[in-house]
């Protein structure tokens, strides 16, 4: 199989995505430069597979050092990129800092799938595309509408690069566009590690079940859902990352359609932040400390993904319910707990 390189491979979906590719027989590098990650994520997936994975500490905002990655492997036959700032209301706050971050390391990426011609590449989207869409499920033909946030546009940004620069180029594309994706590795032995008080729900549910954090706080009740809060589409992180490894099969074996093809990834089910936190007091036993507040800046009503188009064109199946994603949350965070002392000595901020 050829090789492939994973940008933010030691990171949460990059860490399950590059397990993926090993057990299915690819060769993998990682590009990572550790500044919202930490390597203790690649010891984990030596542990699941049995396999060390090299790691490149570079920023792909430097180009030079980002091009010699590609001197040094020459036979790199795709590219799933991860590597990007996440966190929506973090966006809000610092945009241009997001604007720099996920725009130029994208840029220099595909400056070197154009000089190496890279036949495959894989973009890490988001539903947040979507904006707050006038009609739920969204589909891959759903309108593209204004960012609710900085996060957003780099995205929308992103796919329009990606497109743009497949038309001029022999690479073919895909745009995964995900929807929330939660749990951790059955193992236990990777996860979810964010930085400082995490943005995300399920993190925060873990660390305020674990005691990290003394309260989580539910943003908004007052939204036009059944309960008031936010719907999301959860989806576990296991099934998305499967995605990747169908993705860069699907280009191998050239049943693209266009030069960038685009999929949802979502399980097509809509929870609510609270329906989520009755399902991991459920599964845990733990009840958590939780508080309704304002709504958060940057966040949608309601969305939920139509997956028909990933399932049928990439073979694509979603293996977890909701409480297989909460039970693998909460068994990762007790794992965590375990091994701070190792966390931290490899100088990973936890709180």
């Amino acid at each position: 199989m050829g090789k492939i390189l994973v940008t933010g491979g030691c990171g949460y979906i990059g860490s399950h995505t590059i397990v993926d590719l090993l057990e299915n027989r690819y060769d993998v590098i990682s590009i990572d430069d550790n500044s919202r990650s930490t390597s203790y994520l690649l010891d984990g997936i030596e542990k699941i597979t049995g396999k060390k994975v090299k790691n490149y500490k570079v920023d792909l905002k430097d180009y030079n050092d980002t091009r010699a990655v590609f001197q040094e492997n020459e036979d790199i036959n795709g590219i799933i990129h991860f590597a990007a700032y996440k966190a929506v209301g973090e966006s809000v706050e610092q945009p241009l800092m997001y604007y720099e971050n996920n725009m130029f390391s994208l840029i220099n990426l595909l400056k070197c799938v154009q000089e190496f011609e890279i036949p495959h590449f894989v973009f890490s989207s988001s539903c947040t595309v979507y904006g707050n869409p006038d009609s739920i499920p969204v589909t891959e033909e759903s309108p593209i509408k204004k960012a609710e946030s900085p996060y957003g546009a780099t995205k929308q940004m992103g796919e329009e690069v990606v497109q743009n620069t497949v038309k001029v180029s022999s690479a073919k594309a895909i745009l995964l566009r995900y929807f929330n994706p939660v749990g951790a590795h059955p193992s236990g032995h990777i996860g979810e590690l964010p930085l400082g008080r995490p943005a995300n729900l399920v993190p925060a549910i873990t660390q305020t079940a674990i005691g990290k954090l003394p309260q989580m706080q539910v943003f908004g009740s007052d939204y036009d859902t059944r309960d008031g809060s936010n719907i999301r589409d959860y989806i576990h992180v296991s099934d998305i990352a499967h995605a990747h490894t169908l993705a860069i099969r699907y280009l191998e074996e050239g049943r693209n359609k266009t030069n960038c093809d685009i999929f949802n990834l979502g399980t097509g089910n809509g929870v609510t932040v609270l329906e989520a936190i009755k399902a991991f007091e459920e599964v845990s036993g733990q009840k958590l400390n939780y508080q309704v507040g304002p709504r958060r800046p940057g966040d949608v009503v309601a969305i939920y993904a139509n997956n028909n188009l990933a399932c049928t064109a990439l073979g694509w199946e979603i293996k977890y319910d909701l409480k297989e994603m909460m039970r693998t949350a909460w068994a990762w965070e007790l794992k965590v707990k375990e091994d701070e002392k190792i966390i931290k000595s490899q100088q990973f901020q936890l709180n």
